[in-house]
């Protein structure tokens, strides 16, 4: 099943109604969530991570999880992502008809504890008996099981973190049935000499199934990791709107790459995104005034697009580009 209908180059896919509100404090109502999801599907975006299925009690951020969902749906086109760090996650959302689970493990040991409490061989355990819950409902056509890899280019309580144990653990999420591979530089350790030596090894281990990025814009090289990926033939990335986000279990980790920073980089460079960036600064701007106090950053929400500007006229096109795959 390619979930993936419009002609676009490259995917990008917005994680800020999970990944960036999770790092907020106070509960943002459902309806600016809901606004937020249709502003932006509104400006093309066509996937988007819209909460996490886990208990209020860890997160009540995520309370009103069922509610954000049937907003997410009833949108055309759009496919809705839903964070399950458990079977019982994964069993919710598959019941509230999401149309991609995103599990997540760590490289690193440390973090996996710290994150989803759990080691790391417990995690693929879990992770199998999730692809045999989908399965088992019937939906191993309808939804597509994707494995984030976080820590995967360094971590904040171990430090670097060896290729080969990058590529083992990629082994390991093929063999337990993820049909999509997410790897995450969760604290913004990497700069795109690392992130071309992660990916080719990702991408040879990963086989046929799509590599995406996950890039924390720590200490500045969001953009410039992102360009280091799509040149090693990546053509899937998380982003955050105002780069909000970051992982509370993860010291240093700030905000994700810029959506809107991300999205100029490569309509700039001629590759299609599907999105309208002046939709897009204008959506980033409702949700700015809605979260209120939450800083958002981005070069483009400053200084806006260069005068003049248009998109290229001519468009760079590759024969690597990203489909969501066939589900199987």
């Amino acid at each position: 099943m390619s979930l993936m209908s419009s002609p676009t180059d490259v995917l990008l896919r917005e994680v800020g109604l999970r990944d960036g509100l999770q790092m907020v404090t106070h509960f943002v109502p459902t309806e600016v969530k809901i606004a937020w999801l249709r502003a932006e599907h509104a400006a093309g975006v066509r996937e988007m991570e819209v909460t996490s299925l886990v208990p209020a009690k860890l997160l009540p951020q995520f309370a009103d999880a069922q509610a954000v969902i049937e907003a997410a749906k009833a949108l055309p086109g759009l496919i809705t992502v839903a964070l399950v760090p458990n079977l019982k996650g994964a069993q919710l959302a598959l019941e509230l008809g999401v149309d991609k689970l995103d599990f997540v493990m760590s490289v690193s040991h440390t973090h996996n504890l710290k994150n989803v409490r759990r080691t790391r061989e417990e995690s693929l355990a879990d992770l199998v008996r999730i692809v045999q819950a989908r399965d088992a409902a019937g939906l191993s056509g309808k939804v597509l099981i994707s494995a984030g890899l976080s820590s995967a280019l360094g971590c904040s309580y171990e430090g670097d973190i060896s290729l080969d144990e990058v590529r083992r653990c990629v082994a390991d999420l093929v063999a337990a049935g993820a049909q999509e591979i997410l790897i995450a530089d969760t604290v913004g350790y990497s700069n795109p000499c690392k992130i071309e030596a992660v990916f080719r090894v990702v991408i040879e281990e990963a086989g046929v199934l799509p590599v995406g990025a996950h890039l924390h814009d720590t200490r500045g090289l969001g953009i410039a990791n992102a360009k280091a990926a799509w040149d090693c033939g990546v053509r899937l990335f998380d982003a955050s709107l105002g780069g909000l986000g970051g992982c509370p279990y993860a010291p240093g980790a700030s905000g994700n790459v810029v959506m809107e920073d991300l999205c100029f980089l490569f309509e700039a460079m001629g590759h299609r995104t599907g999105i309208d960036l002046a939709a897009l600064l204008k959506v980033r701007h409702q949700v700015e005034e809605a979260l209120g106090s939450v800083p958002m950053f981005g070069g483009l929400a400053r200084s806006g697009l260069p005068v003049g500007y248009s998109k290229p006229s001519f468009i760079v096109t590759n024969s690597a580009n990203y489909r969501t795959g066939e589900s199987t």
